[in-house]
């Protein structure tokens, strides 16, 4: 693999650990020197713009989808497009922001398409959480890198999507990152940016790994769409269990802060269920597989509850299929399956 550059935002010793997990020969050069350094810097990007906007309010717009904007959604938007366009290998891209696939436009020079081995879609939430910023609480951005310079829809998860990012804004500035290669086991690990004025993104965990809920003295659970346990006896049910058996309630509204304190504390359960009255909400593209690869990377289960099925396992379709989940540590997903669809994972 190529060196990456000076000022790119990368500490020595994150290039090396990016480089160590990718596959040998310099095939995936471009994904580790360009693509996801560029997007490490547009999450830096997203937490200064964070900081400075003091006042969160409506854009006056809508996404395609017809959720209204907020003025820092549409900022998240802009940062990570901008860091798109400097990666020629991107080809495509879309989010939850702007759900149609379009080529991207570069904003350097395009090497020669016959040498151009490496080609990516990339599609991503610039901002999880909107609903709890007002407030000051942690929120994220969820991105996927997808295998292909077409398209992620009609592509197995499984397959193509060969990279995960979480980025965490609170009070530090963290990103969880996920990188799985057709052949490869996967791997994930954690990074901070530094509170130095150039802002370089340093290697904090080099494994993140889900342990045996067996052996934990603290087991964490997250139910979030809590009002469905009024209308779903399974759901009721399983929330009560966890009460009578002593789990600790970690449940902040955010979907990427509370899947990653389980993967910070090695264990933990997440919850968003499906009823007939409480309709999936979470998409797939932009939600679900991305953050299902990251937790199959640190060793956990990820589940779509409107199926009973691996996350991954299904192609998605249109840029608006939604889903619900239940991931963390493998044991505690397979019981609560079991509990909320009186089956077993497929």
């Amino acid at each position: 693999m190529g060196s990456i550059a000076r000022g790119d935002g990368i500490s020595p010793s994150l290039a090396c650990h990016i480089e160590s997990v990718l596959p040998k020969g310099g095939s995936r050069n471009a994904l580790g020197t360009s693509v996801i350094p560029s997007l490490l810097q547009s999450i830096s990007d997203i937490a200064k713009a964070l900081r400075a906007a003091q006042d969160v309010t409506h854009a006056g717009t809508a996404n395609d989808f017809g959720d209204e904007q907020l003025n820092v959604d549409v900022i998240a938007e802009n940062h990570i497009r901008e860091a798109l366009a400097k990666c020629p290998s991107v080809k495509v891209a879309s989010s939850e922001e702007d759900p149609v696939e379009r080529c991207v436009i570069h904003s350097c020079p395009v090497p020669d398409a016959s040498s151009d081995t490496e080609q990516y879609t990339v599609a991503f939430d610039p901002l999880d959480g909107s609903s709890i910023i007002a407030p000051n609480w942690t929120v994220g951005t969820i991105i996927g890198v997808w295998d292909s310079g077409e398209s992620a829809l009609g592509q197995r998860p499984d397959d193509k999507q060969i990279a995960s990012i979480l980025g965490v804004f609170g009070p530090r500035t963290t990103a969880i990152i996920a990188i799985r290669m057709p052949g490869y086991t996967g791997t994930c690990f954690e990074v901070g940016l530094s509170e130095s004025e150039a802002g370089i993104w340093e290697l904090v965990r080099p494994s993140v790994r889900l342990g045996d809920a067996a052996a934990q003295k603290i087991r964490y659970f997250a139910p979030a769409n809590l009002r469905a346990a009024a209308e779903d006896e399974n759901y009721m049910g399983l929330v009560n269990y966890y009460i009578m058996n002593k789990y600790t309630l970690r449940y902040s509204g955010g979907l990427v802060p509370d899947v990653v304190h389980a993967l910070v504390k090695g264990h933990g359960i997440y919850l968003s269920p499906v009823t007939i009255a409480s309709k999936a909400k979470l998409r797939r593209l932009y939600e679900l597989c991305p953050l299902a690869m990251v937790v199959e990377c640190a060793g956990g289960s990820a589940v779509d509850l409107a199926t009973g099925s691996r996350i991954l396992a299904q192609a998605v379709k249109t840029c608006d299929e939604r889903g619900g989940i239940v991931c963390g540590t493998i044991e505690e997903v397979q019981m609560a399956v079991q509990r909320l669809l009186k089956g077993v994972v497929n």
